[in-house]
């Protein structure tokens, strides 16, 4: 992976995390939880869009994908937390 898109990938993981930290509203990780848990979102989203068959095109399509993919482990996340 070139430094560029490494860079890309981690600011728009940032993003995720953070839009999906304002739009799961309740009890958050903090700002630096959420940010995290939008880099490793972006992963989600991305390995949940392949197997759906919708590949993300452009930064919109990918911070779309990675802000699903961060909502989708923020719920699992506080569905573990609460058991």
């Amino acid at each position: 992976m070139e430094t560029q898109n490494l860079i890309l990938f981690l600011v728009i993981g940032v993003v995720a995390g953070f839009l999906a930290g304002k739009i799961m509203k309740g009890g958050g990780f903090g700002l630096v939880g959420d940010l995290v848990l939008g880099v490793i979102g972006a992963f989600v989203g991305g390995w949940v869009f392949g197997m759906l068959g919708l590949l993300p095109v452009g930064i919109l399509g990918t911070l779309i994908a990675a802000t699903v993919g961060a909502m989708l482990l923020l719920f699992v996340i506080r569905l573990i937390k609460k058991a």
